[in-house]
């Protein structure tokens, strides 16, 4: 005569939650689908890096090309005297401000270019606001960085400078630059605090006008 065991004591076919875990853990798993635009992704990447590569080797050549133009505009409008060169202040100050120009042209973009994912990432609820407020911080910044240029260029020498270039100017003429640089530094590090602020009040009120 066969034993059965009482109906309470039989083992029960379904893995409990701890076992499930253990075999999700420790198993073979899944394999994984792929994702049907994964090849248009690997062509979008590789032609991203196309263009970058490309525009890294014109940003070397215009800066290759501006150095060698600065280099002769100073040799042929700087007189000469026993060998050495005796430029005029004009020239140092016609210098720093196109250096100054460049940098304004230059470094904001080239920052702003790293910031993308961060502001996409900032402003996902709600991304025509998020291209809206980029583009009036770059407007706000080169109306701030050509304030600067127009306020600290001279059209005639300072009293502690001469007709030529003196240490007194060569000073000036290098916390101008110093000058801008700390300005295009503060004023991005300003938005990278702000931005989460604003991207968050932007999707409250959103959220807010929806209800």
């Amino acid at each position: 005569m066969t034993t059965h065991p009482p109906a309470g004591d039989l083992p029960s076919s379904d893995p409990t939650p701890v076992e499930r875990r253990l075999l999700e853990a420790l198993g073979p798993g899944q394999p994984r689908s792929t994702s049907p635009d994964l090849f248009d992704r690997v062509l979008g990447s590789i032609a991203d890096d196309r263009i970058r590569r490309r525009r890294n080797r014109r940003g070397v050549l215009a800066a290759v090309a501006g150095l060698l133009l600065l280099t002769a505009i100073v040799l042929l409008l700087t007189p000469t005297k026993n060998g050495h060169l005796l430029m005029d202040w004009w020239v140092l100050e016609l210098i720093t401000t196109g250096l100054l120009i460049g940098l304004a042209l230059w470094l904001g973009p080239f920052i702003k270019r790293f910031g993308r994912a961060y502001a996409a990432d900032v402003f996902h609820d709600n991304p025509q606001t998020g291209k809206s407020y980029i583009v009036l911080t770059d407007i706000v910044y080169y109306l701030i960085f050509t304030a600067y240029i127009l306020f600290t260029v001279n059209f005639e020498p300072r009293p502690t400078w001469g007709l030529r270039v003196l240490p007194a100017q060569v000073t000036f003429e290098a916390a101008r630059l110093g000058g801008i640089l700390l300005i295009i530094g503060v004023l991005h590090g300003l938005n990278i605090v702000l931005m989460p602020v604003l991207g968050r009040l932007f999707s409250l009120n959103r959220k807010l006008s929806g209800h």
